[in-house]
């Protein structure tokens, strides 16, 4: 009877996990730092790094879960900050796939204080951007809120990219955009 027991359970858990793609570290959680990238995530712009807030360019904005997430900026010269990492199985083409990322905006941030938006992308290299599969509106607002999105990859792909961004055009525009809790990624059909 206990072997039977085991089995079903080892098949639910199975089932359960089946479809679901994570990232290392979706609370952002490490130690409150400027310029440094939260553990299991990687810098991807050129000579820029995110912050890990609370507590530095004056931005005091609670996480939204655990004790720490990043901020990001864009700056006057067009140049941004963004930030990637490898997922833990691969994403499959014309598959719709689901998501959410909780948000918000500071006032402050040591003169950064315009709000923007946030992109995403993935691909099949770190820090590349092979398709955008999501752009959020202009984030405005000081409290965390939940981004939901589905998209469908073009091609077999394992790693996301998370940039702040403004525009498609030059732009010079000194934003910022909080980010928490990024949540699995899950095939649409189990919703």
């Amino acid at each position: 009877m206990s072997k039977a027991i085991l089995s079903i359970i080892v098949i639910v858990m199975y089932i359960s996990a089946f479809g679901q793609v994570t990232v290392i570290n979706p609370g952002l959680e490490d130690t409150p730092s400027d310029a440094t990238v939260p553990q299991g995530w990687s810098a991807c712009a050129w000579m820029t790094t995110p912050d890990i807030l609370p507590g530095y360019w004056g931005v005091y904005t609670e996480p939204y879960e655990g004790d720490t997430y990043a901020g990001i900026i864009t700056r006057e010269n067009s140049t941004f900050e963004s930030f990637g990492q490898r997922l833990s199985a691969p994403l499959l083409t014309d598959t719709c796939y689901q998501m959410s990322i909780q948000l918000a905006h500071s006032k402050v941030y040591a003169g950064y204080g315009k709000p923007i938006r946030l992109r995403i992308s993935i691909s099949d290299e770190l820090c590349e951007e092979t398709q955008v599969i999501y752009t959020s509106p202009l984030v405005d607002h000081e409290d965390w809120r939940p981004y939901r999105f589905s998209f469908m990859p073009t091609q077999k792909v394992q790693y996301i990219l998370i940039e702040a961004y403004h525009s498609d055009k030059p732009f010079s525009h000194k934003g910022n955009i909080l980010i928490d809790a990024i949540s699995s990624i899950t095939n649409c059909l189990k919703a």
